[in-house]
């Protein structure tokens, strides 16, 4: 297409238009893989008790030391959690619950925007960094403190 100059009468080319984005259904593949795979650790961590040894290796730092470690009890509150027991969920690994929910918020805001044909930016400054550093070495100080028993896995 060609766009005439209403003073010199001279043609000039014109830039194609921009290609409308439509959302692709093949996009959503991506996502749908990650939930699988999350899925399927959730589900073999529930079809396989935690709470029974021999299944899965102890955490290294409460063997050496004695002390929990921000994860320990993570399986035990997976397997919970898997079986709709987020009381026991909580009581085993507090953290490891508000880490399960917040994948489920970021993996469904994921989800629309790749659905709307978005790019999703998640970037975490040094703040944000910092803070989730801070939240769980203050669980792992509470939980091994006297007072914090009740965060015992």
């Amino acid at each position: 297409m060609r766009c005439v100059n209403a003073e010199t009468h001279e043609t000039q080319p014109t830039a194609p238009a921009p290609p409308t984005v439509r959302p692709s259904r093949a996009r959503l593949w991506v996502p749908a893989g990650v939930l699988a795979a999350v899925g399927g650790a959730f589900a073999y961590v529930a079809a396989v008790d935690p709470n029974e040894p021999g299944h899965y290796p102890v955490c290294p730092l409460w063997r050496f030391t004695g002390l929990y470690c921000p994860g320990c009890g993570g399986l035990r509150s997976a397997h919970a959690f898997a079986h709709g027991d987020i009381a026991t969920a909580l009581t085993d690994n507090a953290l490891a619950v508000a880490g399960f929910l917040g994948f489920a918020v970021l993996w469904t805001v994921w989800v629309v925007h790749v659905a709307r044909g978005r790019p999703l930016r998640l970037r975490l400054g040094p703040v944000q960094i910092w803070s989730l550093g801070a939240l769980a070495l203050v669980f792992t100080v509470v939980r091994n403190s006297p007072f914090g028993g009740w965060l015992h896995p």
